[in-house]
């Protein structure tokens, strides 16, 4: 049970328990079993400078009831407390570093803002709970329940997640990697893949794992990926097309987005078309007469030859078209494409219905049957 002591200090204030704290840091104090529910105990000092525990509470059966407590600022530096009950706590801006945490209750509290860094929050409850902005470096958050928990714009590096639900936790896309972080299978299977990639991708996830992510959970692949190649003066057409196909889980690369300072761009375009499944080309008056194009266009047809030398029957090139060049123009090699492919018509894409009927088409035709991929 609580120290007495402890808690009659306590209810002294803050200036009283924190004076108190600082001259006795080698004593560990005990508020294990106590009622502070609705307690204000901001920014009082709970740590202790020689690392000694605060014992709020050491099994499942006897715990620490924090429930609706204002414990904004508080410090609670290398403290136990495991199966506390914080639900509905604030705590935002509480310093938590090295603090056992396991199998707490933070069920709708405010996180935000907090210092979490080495926190072992294995097994805690953190459902509705605000960590928008919270520090989780090196945490570890294994078998946490973080379902409609807010994490945008928290902070992680080399923090590990083993055996977490993450398909309803917010502000995912928006979180602040520093470091690469450990995201177990047992969490992607239990999320059925519906993890956002640009969070995969700030953890370290490489992009083939990324693609085939969706195959570990018994889910196919549901469009091919593409690299979409244009003249840089439709460059607004081929940012909204890019935009709208991965609002559609299409997963598509383009120069002005994706080539990193210092990449030869040349290069680096010729491994993204030998890596992606379709080259989606954008022509117009403007393309027909770019060199880049033409190259693209002969790197994808050759891609479709060594396929069909494999016996895989599979288009890699689809061209679609903003206006009549391509029937018009004498270059041998779009000649070639008119006559064996049928090209998509975005003539006109600044109209909502046209744009969006041809963008259907299109998302159509990049719907993947299997997951086969050209290496």
């Amino acid at each position: 049970m609580a120290n007495q002591e402890h808690l009659d200090l306590l209810k002294e204030g803050m200036k009283v328990w924190n004076a108190w704290r600082y001259e006795h840091s080698d004593i560990r104090p005990d508020f294990s079993g106590a009622d502070l529910s609705d307690a204000f105990l901001s920014s009082y000092y709970f740590g202790g400078y020689t690392q000694s525990r605060v014992d709020l509470g050491e099994s499942l059966s006897i715990y620490t009831d924090f429930t609706n407590a204002n414990l904004r600022k508080a410090n609670f530096s290398f403290a136990d407390l495991r199966s506390a009950d914080l639900s509905g706590a604030n705590l935002s801006e509480a310093i938590l570093p090295d603090t056992t945490l396991i199998a707490a209750n933070f069920s709708m509290a405010d996180l935000s803002k907090a210092l979490l860094i080495n926190a072992h929050l294995n097994g805690a409850t953190l459902n509705e709970a605000n960590l928008s902005g919270a520090n989780l470096f090196r945490s570890y958050l294994n078998e946490a329940n973080l379902s409609r928990a807010n994490l945008s714009e928290a902070i992680l590096g080399w923090t590990t997640i083993g055996n977490v639900d993450l398909r309803h936790v917010q502000g995912l896309d928006t979180i602040k990697h520093i470091g690469p972080s450990s995201i177990g299978i047992d969490t992607i299977l239990r999320s059925e893949g519906e993890i956002p990639e640009t969070f995969l991708r700030g953890t370290g996830a490489t992009d083939t794992f990324i693609d085939y992510i969706r195959s570990l959970v018994g889910k196919p692949i549901e469009y091919y990926s593409c690299f979409i190649s244009y003249s840089s003066k439709d460059e607004a057409f081929a940012k909204r097309l890019y935009a709208d196909l991965q609002s559609k889980g299409v997963r598509c690369w383009f120069a002005p987005e994706d080539i990193k300072i210092g990449d030869r761009i040349r290069d680096r375009i010729d491994e993204s078309i030998r890596r992606y499944d379709k080259l989606l080309l954008i022509l117009s008056q403007y393309s027909m007469t770019s060199e880049w194009v033409e190259d693209e266009v002969e790197a994808a047809l050759e891609k479709e030859r060594l396929a069909k030398e494999r016996g895989e029957e599979r288009m890699v090139l689809f061209p679609v078209r903003l206006d009549e060049a391509v029937k018009t123009t004498t270059k041998a090699w779009a000649a070639k494409l008119r006559r064996q492919r049928h090209i998509g018509d975005f003539s006109f894409w600044l109209n909502h219905d046209d744009y969006q009927k041809a963008f259907n088409r299109l998302l159509r035709d990049l719907k993947a049957d299997t997951l086969r991929r050209l290496v």
